[in-house]
């Protein structure tokens, strides 16, 4: 008889999760994404964010290679030293020096200062000037040679292809400077050339203009090559931005996720604690009616309505114990009390349980056993609960004259398998997810007159799981359904034959070492009998 007076279990759950509020990150991560978006925004054919990155790509170049134009302005000065007046050399080399002297400073400052759009601009402007002005003092010495000879020609041609070369590389991220730079120095070569009057100086003339467009055509190259650089970081910078606000917002999500999840498990149990209290006293005394205790009812029918009462109760009860147990799991409070389990033993005595339900509605319930198993590690309230909410559900929807077959074996692993078949109504393909999951019911157990809560698969599959084992449904309509569960075989206890206990180890015996003395006085001793009590 169940006692009124019986307190429920509480269920403890965590606490609740910290609600995270990455406003912040998720502020950070959108503006990232609205620059990288505004960087890859086109305008007039030059994305005007890449404007900065290439002229400060221009800046670092030139600044890298500032020692290398400066051997070359002195390598040229010396040169030209042997055919022009030696002041007039060294006076050109000095103002090239100071023009890239002028031309490094201004990128040196470029580089410190805050990029904008309106400042790299006027930037752009005056570093195309600085290299138009580096060009024309390019030009003044290349066309005064001393005679318009086969040495002098060969002189200027190479002078004026390593120029052009050299500042065609260095302006490649600014090709309109690059532009400036030589083309002052390719057109009055050319023109000095075409003032030769011959075909030689003609061929020469037409050579350099050859090269300075096979070098602009370089330096658009580059141009293209790193600017498509600069958009593909972009692109990434703008990918990865997005990737970190989808990341914040399913954060979010799922914190909020989890606090309601275990506000709703805290629910279930406070519910379930309040309800299991008055449900103790309504069975305890609803079975003292039913049992008649005190004296027999005044009216028969009230026999009855108490045993209506404590059959109802019973069932509410084992409701609240499922709520309960659906609770723990998902709040990862189910701990399993595992020991050595004979699954067929288990498994025989849920079908003993459920035996005269089955045959009070004409189902047959066959027992297919393979026999010598050994036991399993596990939980044995978990294991009779699992074959209990799987064999239940096979009674509940099998019809009258229906089978169920249970099977205990082995899995092709080495693993032990439970299988329960029967012949009921079947479930749809497209129903089994959610008859796996809460409170999920198919259409067939909604018209079913015997429904139930939906949480006897859930529990199972949840308790299988917790096991290391796998759950498997499978069932057609108007055909039968089957559930497998297996255990893993790391679970499977081998059996193992007895430890003999081994005889315990010889002492050996004292040696005693006697004096002279003693010896002398053992050797004299009278022999006593054993029979005196000596």
């Amino acid at each position: 008889m169940s006692n009124p007076a019986e307190k429920p279990e509480v269920v403890q759950l965590p606490a609740d999760p910290p609600v995270a509020a990455p406003v912040n990150t998720r502020r950070a991560a959108a503006q990232r994404v609205r620059e990288a978006r505004d960087r890859l925004t086109s305008t007039s054919g030059t994305r005007p964010a890449f404007d900065t990155e290439l002229l400060r790509q221009y800046a670092q170049t030139r600044m890298s290679a500032s020692y290398v134009v400066m051997l070359l302005v002195v390598a040229t000065g010396v040169l030209f030293g042997f055919w022009m007046h030696v002041l007039a050399a060294l006076a050109w080399t000095f103002g090239m020096l100071c023009i890239h002297a002028v031309i490094i400073r201004n990128c040196r400052r470029f580089l410190a200062v805050q990029p904008s759009l309106a400042a790299t601009r006027k930037w752009r402007t005056r570093f195309v000037l600085l290299d138009l002005l580096y060009g024309l003092c390019w030009t003044a010495i290349l066309i005064h040679p001393a005679g318009l000879d086969v040495v002098s020609n060969t002189m200027m041609m190479f002078l004026m292809l390593l120029v052009i070369a050299v500042s065609s590389m260095l302006a490649a991220s600014l090709p309109i400077a690059a532009l400036a730079a030589t083309a002052p120095v390719t057109a009055a070569i050319a023109l000095n050339f075409v003032l030769g009057g011959t075909f030689d100086t003609y061929a020469l003339a037409m050579l350099a203009l050859a090269a300075e467009g096979y070098f602009a055509l370089l330096a658009h190259r580059l141009h293209s090559t790193t600017l498509a650089t600069l958009e593909a970081r972009a692109e990434k910078d703008a990918l990865i931005g997005e990737l970190e606000q989808a990341k914040a917002i399913s954060d979010e999500a799922r914190h909020r996720a989890e606090s309601a999840n275990v506000a709703k498990s805290r629910f279930l149990a406070q519910m379930s604690h309040e309800l299991r209290t008055p449900l103790n006293a309504i069975l305890g005394f609803s079975e003292v009616m039913k049992s008649e205790i005190f004296g027999a009812h005044t009216v028969p029918v009230y026999k009855e309505y108490s045993a209506d009462i404590h059959n109802s109760g019973v069932h509410l009860l084992n409701l609240i114990n499922e709520i309960l147990d659906l609770s723990r799991i998902e709040a990862g409070r189910y701990e399993l009390n595992e020991e050595a389990v004979s699954l067929v033993h288990v498994v025989a005595d849920c079908h003993h349980l459920l035996k005269l339900r089955a045959t009070s509605r004409g189902i047959t319930i066959h027992e297919v056993f393979e026999q010598g198993m050994p036991r399993i590690w596990g939980d044995e309230r978990a294991t009779r609960q699992i074959v209990l909410n799987l064999l239940s559900n096979s009674i509940k929807f099998t019809p009258q004259g229906g089978d169920i077959w249970l099977k205990v074996g082995w899995t092709a692993s080495g693993g032990q398998y439970l299988s329960v078949k029967d012949t009921g109504s079947g479930i749809a393909e497209d129903e089994i997810p959610i008859v796996l999951a809460s409170f999920g019911q198919g259409s067939n157990s909604i018209k079913s007159a015997e429904q139930g809560a939906g949480l006897g698969l859930p529990i199972a599959k949840s308790l299988i799981d917790m096991h290391g084992g796998t759950f498997t449904l499978k069932s057609k309509l108007r055909i039968g359904t089957e559930v497998i569960v297996t255990f893993p075989p790391e679970r499977v206890m081998s059996a193992l034959a007895p430890m003999a206990e081994e005889a315990p180890p010889l002492q050996p015996e004292p040696v005693i070492i006697a004096t002279a003395d003693e010896k002398r006085r053992a050797r004299h001793k009278p022999i006593m009998s054993a029979g005196t009590g000596l």
